[in-house]
């Protein structure tokens, strides 16, 4: 299921400089982790919970800051939503960290040769994480 975390829809509609990240997270409580340590530090979340509800997204949400999306996903998986982000007009260049416990060298490896900006291995440590979000969405064009 996707939606956005209330408490970023109404910081939203105050204050103009929210960042949006989108967040592919098929375990419920890692998603819920992320949106609250990045809601906490003024980001807009936007959550899908499958590579399914992550496909609509990229056709109706507007370009986020970063996206950070696990490799596993229902449905479709993070390496053909990384194919299909890199593909979409105007998400082209959209900052991706790998939020994964996938972590092995070929692992890490295949991510960065399809596209990935960065790659965090489960469980994280979340201030470094936030920063890791951080460092992206200010280093976007």
């Amino acid at each position: 299921m996707a939606h956005t975390s209330t408490a970023a829809a109404t910081a939203n509609a105050t204050v103009s400089t929210l960042r949006d990240v989108l967040v592919i997270e098929d375990d419920p409580v890692v998603s819920r982790l992320v949106e609250h340590l990045l809601t906490r530090r003024g980001f807009a979340v936007h959550v899908a919970a499958d590579g399914l509800h992550a496909q609509s997204l990229l056709k109706t949400l507007p370009r986020p800051a970063v996206i950070v999306m696990d490799v596993m996903l229902p449905y479709v998986g993070g390496f053909e939503l990384i194919t299909e982000i890199r593909q979409t007009s105007g998400w082209e260049r959209v900052p991706v960290i790998m939020l994964t416990s996938k972590s092995q060298e070929r692992d890490v490896l295949r991510a960065f040769d399809a596209g990935v900006n960065d790659y965090v291995v489960k469980p994280f440590r979340p201030e470094e994480f936030v920063a890791r979000v951080r460092r992206l969405a200010d280093a976007r064009d």
